[in-house]
């Protein structure tokens, strides 16, 4: 027998207590009674260098057992506008071949997707995007808000064209992204090559480099961001890089002089009404921050987005 009628809803609980989901929503691995799928892609074979963001979900699950019901600044309360289930993880049972990993992953995508579930994932690295895009966007290409301290537009890399320097030029080649409705925000680093990231120029993409955004300010890259995706079907993908590093020590490419958190947030929320259709966040790597604040981040950012898309849902059921 409960003696606090207020904690029969688990997510009200001591925040100490169960097993940790994602947003210590209900987990399942059946996507009958979902509206929103919260999914681990515990993969970092994409990655150039440090790796380690295979450990991101398990860590962004714990600490996303301190975020509450509801969105404090918007009010929105994404439990109560529709059903939000922790679905599990898209794992990969061969990890040792990155193309063969990515058919993996879209496998499970396809298979949300089909189910109508909308799939809000933590990564893994970024490379990780490509394969939901290619199970989510089959229709029509989709825009893109992407979050991020690099374009992703390279291309070979080592041999391969498959890395998480690359996915966003792989889907636009594959008819998957329209390049003219994304907006990449917060780009910034040293390069060895002054046109590596030329195709995201040359296909039309907005690219805010971090002078830009400074000068700008958050409120006008919310803006130009609403004003380049449209109407139209727009996914958010929030590589933690985007942030600066003393945000979020723990990922495998950070570069100094991003954004705050803070910032991050009120950009994020200025996104509400888009066509949302999913997103992610990604490349947390917990090896690199003992401390855990960087998979707070990766979870305070996943819950914002969370709250966007149950908003979306919500409005499409009226």
């Amino acid at each position: 027998m409960n003696d606090y009628p207020e904690y029969d809803d688990p997510i009200t609980r001591p925040r100490y207590t169960g097993l940790p989901t994602f947003m210590r929503a209900p987990y399942t691995e059946s996507l009958e009674d979902a509206d929103i799928g919260l999914i681990g892609v515990p993969y970092d074979g994409g990655v150039t260098n440090r790796t380690g963001a295979r450990h991101g979900p398990r860590e962004i699950r714990n600490q996303s057992s301190l975020i509450r019901k509801m969105n404090q600044a918007t009010g929105i309360s994404p439990h109560e506008l529709c059903r939000i289930r922790d679905i599990g993880d898209a794992w990969v049972q061969r990890p040792f071949t990155l193309e063969g990993s990515h058919r993996e992953i879209e496998a499970f995508f396809r298979s949300v997707h089909e189910a109508g579930v909308i799939p809000l994932s933590a990564g893994g690295d970024h490379s990780i995007t490509l394969p939901i895009f290619r199970a989510i966007a089959e229709a029509q290409p989709l825009g893109l808000v992407h979050f991020d301290a690099h374009c992703d537009t390279g291309d070979d890399y080592l041999g391969s064209r498959f890395h998480h320097g690359a996915p966003f030029k792989i889907a636009v080649d594959e008819g998957l992204l329209d390049p003219k409705r994304t907006i990449q925000i917060g780009i910034r680093g040293s390069l060895n090559d002054p046109d590596v990231w030329k195709f995201s120029h040359d296909s039309g993409m907005r690219v805010i480099y971090i002078e830009e955004y400074f000068e700008m300010g958050w409120k006008n890259v919310v803006e130009e961001a609403r004003r380049i995706v449209g109407d139209g079907p727009t996914y958010v993908s929030f590589d933690v890089d985007a942030l600066d590093p003393v945000f979020a020590p723990g990922t495998g490419t950070p570069e100094v002089g991003g954004y705050t958190t803070l910032e991050a947030q009120m950009m994020l929320r200025g996104l509400r009404g888009l066509d949302l259709v999913g997103g992610d966040v990604v490349e947390v790597s917990p090896p690199f921050d003992p401390s855990g604040n960087t998979a707070l981040v990766g979870a305070t950012m996943m819950f914002e987005i969370l709250c966007l898309l149950a908003e979306t849902v919500s409005r499409q059921a009226r």
